[in-house]
């Protein structure tokens, strides 16, 4: 036989149903029934975003993504089931950081 086999997978990504913070953890409820928790210290400016910031947050992109305004956050069900932490550049994130003082 010539040529190589190849699969592909795929999978639906379930949309995301509440998104909660807290001062250790970021926490999305699933449409699937399924909560995923991972550390807050992943995303820099969720860390250093007060209470109110972090509850303002907004379910966009149909349902598979998460946007905080105030804190100029985007965060996507994909991403957080690859484990993917904040890949924003130290250097973006202390300019950020300057323009909240």
């Amino acid at each position: 036989m010539n040529g190589m086999f190849s699969a592909m997978v795929t999978f639906a990504l379930p949309r995301v149903v509440k998104v909660t913070v807290t001062d250790d953890t970021l926490s999305v409820d699933m449409e699937d029934g399924r909560t995923l928790s991972v550390p807050i210290g992943w995303y820099p400016r969720l860390a250093h975003g007060t209470s109110a910031e972090r509850a303002n947050v907004q379910i966009s992109g149909a349902g598979f993504g998460f946007h905080w305004p105030d804190l100029d956050e985007d965060l996507g069900v994909e991403g957080l089931l690859l484990g993917k932490h904040s890949t924003e550049s130290a250097e973006s994130f202390e300019r950020w950081l300057q323009k909240r003082k």
